[in-house]
């Protein structure tokens, strides 16, 4: 949680956040990650005001426990003073103890975005994924919890005023929103219904506009006229041997094979690269994700 202007804003940890969706898909394959289809709902975190705080609590905890699929996971939830916004005991289980911070004893429409994130902690615990470095540990837990459906909650929960502001999560708020559009268009979703927050709305379009990027980049069919112009002026440069044999930094890159001249590139849904001949319009299938892509090389 932060006050004032100690926001981050934008997409500084991107790279992170993109390995950590390929890291996902290589851990559970396309078919696990699609079984976390629907998003949690709104009506299953939500809390009223005649719910008694424990019980409530233990309720959404419960309902981010099925939907994450831990069904033997208990999770014993309490309230102290802290710095952070919670934190989770890690153990062999079956149960789990994850403290709050005592701020949401009374904020108690953010629970189930801390739960989220700490939960997700012992999902990753189990599936024995994790990044090197508590940063980037933390990114990898933040893109999990929100490409696995229950992330919205935590950018929901980021709110401004003229004089505080608050923000659960490493991911920046338009970071958060770019994995959230990426999860939208795997599981067509529309999760702008869900914001309470206008400023969490306003991060999640920024973000899908970011998500938007990556599919309409060189060699995809999609791309604009510009980057096609750049991709066929590189290309040329590649066949001849001379000049530039790439693109912007984490784009498409050319190398020449025994078999000809191939171009390697992201996959627009697990980021995972790509390489296929240089042979004019082609479909590609992600050997990763399964994701088909209507290519120009």
């Amino acid at each position: 949680m932060s006050d004032g202007d100690g926001v981050v804003r934008g997409f500084p940890h991107l790279d992170t956040v993109r390995s950590a969706v390929t890291a996902l898909y290589r851990r559970l394959s396309p078919d696990g990650v699609r079984r976390f289809a629907p998003s949690v709902l709104p009506a299953d975190v939500a809390f009223s005001p005649d719910d008694d705080l424990y019980l409530g609590t233990q309720r959404v905890a419960r309902a981010l426990v099925s939907h994450l699929r831990l069904p033997d996971a208990r999770m014993i939830v309490g309230f102290r003073d802290m710095e952070h916004a919670a934190s989770v005991e890690l153990t062999a289980g079956p149960e789990y103890f994850i403290e709050l911070n005592s701020r949401f004893r009374t904020h108690r429409r953010d629970i189930g975005a801390a739960l989220a994130h700490e939960i997700t902690h012992v999902l990753l615990h189990r599936l024995g994924l994790s990044f090197p470095g508590t940063r980037d540990n933390e990114i990898l837990t933040d893109t999990v919890t929100t490409y696995l459906g229950a992330g919205w909650l935590l950018l929901d929960a980021f709110r401004e005023d003229a004089l505080t502001s608050q923000k659960l999560g490493y991911l920046t708020p338009e970071e958060f929103g770019y994995v959230l559009a990426g999860r939208a268009a795997v599981f067509g979703e529309d999760p702008s219904a869900w914001f309470t927050s206008p400023q969490g709305y306003r991060a999640y379009t920024a973000g899908r506009t970011e998500a938007l990027r990556d599919v309409r980049q060189p060699p995809f069919t999609t791309a604009g006229r510009v980057g096609r112009l750049r991709y066929a002026r590189d290309r040329r440069h590649a066949l001849a041997g001379t000049g530039a044999a790439q693109g912007p930094p984490g784009s498409y890159a050319f190398e020449q094979g025994p078999g000809g001249l191939r171009v390697s590139f992201p996959c627009a849904t697990c980021h995972q690269r790509i390489r296929i001949p240089v042979s004019g319009r082609v479909r590609a299938r992600c050997g990763l994700c399964r994701t088909v892509l209507e290519c120009d090389t």
